[in-house]
């Protein structure tokens, strides 16, 4: 029994190699743009300004994801989209300067098979909540998948006295465990990395994530007991977000 365990583990070593290691498979036109979208969508909504980066799982490998270049993702283009390996090491676009948090993308990928897209924003109302102890909690059935947990990443923990970016792959697993098994996780002094299992869902949740907190905000305010969802609203309150993704789009298109 153990040599057939040995064995498999080997196999799967050598498979996962042999997947990282081959040649980037063509995509295609629509999957480019669709990561496009998805920047043009996130910066037009103010989920990122200047800095932030989306990315998502390669369809046809899984060892890869696709990410732009380094540089204000309401001017991405589908030439700037960058396939990389899961260590982030770019395998085209090779020459091209690549986001320094792009270790946030190939850790989580690493660490969560099922997720195929992940958001890293600086949006402005969670960072109260990265910063206090005060627990994001789900406010409507829209950022229902709050309920699940929102942790918060202490960098100090993992490297110390820092510039507050995950600049090693280091940095990027110790957040994929901060992150664990939840679709978001807070940022101390700094933002938030949101999973998914797509693009048009990650996208919301990050959209969500956000509003979720600014009404958080306004309802501390206004003194008084808050209710939120309870954990099984927060279960039942399942959404595709589809009717926001074509409301985004339309937008965007539209300019």
């Amino acid at each position: 029994m153990k040599i057939w365990l040995g064995g498999c583990a080997v196999l799967l070593a050598v498979a996962t190699q042999v997947l990282s290691q081959r040649p980037p498979a063509p995509v295609s036109k629509a999957f480019i743009e669709e990561l496009v979208l998805a920047n043009h969508i996130l910066a037009n909504e103010e989920v990122v300004d200047g800095y932030g980066h989306v990315s998502v799982r390669s369809p046809s490998n899984p060892n890869h994801y696709f990410l732009a270049r380094a540089g204000a993702p309401a001017l991405v283009t589908a030439a700037a989209i960058t396939e990389y390996d899961l260590e982030s090491n770019p395998v085209t676009n090779t020459s091209a300067t690549g986001y320094t948090e792009r270790f946030i993308h190939g850790e989580i990928y690493k660490a969560r098979p099922d997720v195929m897209a992940v958001v890293h924003c600086h949006c402005p109302e969670v960072i109260p909540f990265a910063n206090t102890s005060v627990l994001l909690q789900p406010m409507h059935h829209m950022g229902n998948f709050i309920g699940a947990g929102v942790p918060v990443f202490e960098i100090r923990n993992a490297g110390g006295e820092t510039d507050m970016l995950i600049r090693t792959p280091a940095l990027g697993r110790a957040l994929a465990q901060t992150l664990g098994d939840k679709s978001a996780v807070l940022m101390r002094g700094h933002g938030a990395a949101i999973v998914a299992s797509s693009l048009h869902v990650v996208v919301a949740r990050a959209y969500y994530l956000n509003l979720n907190a600014r009404l958080q905000l306004q309802a501390v305010q206004l003194g008084g007991k808050v209710t939120y969802l309870d954990s099984e609203e927060s279960k039942k309150a399942v959404t595709d977000y589809e009717r926001s993704w074509d409301s985004w789009k339309s937008k965007v298109t539209a300019k």
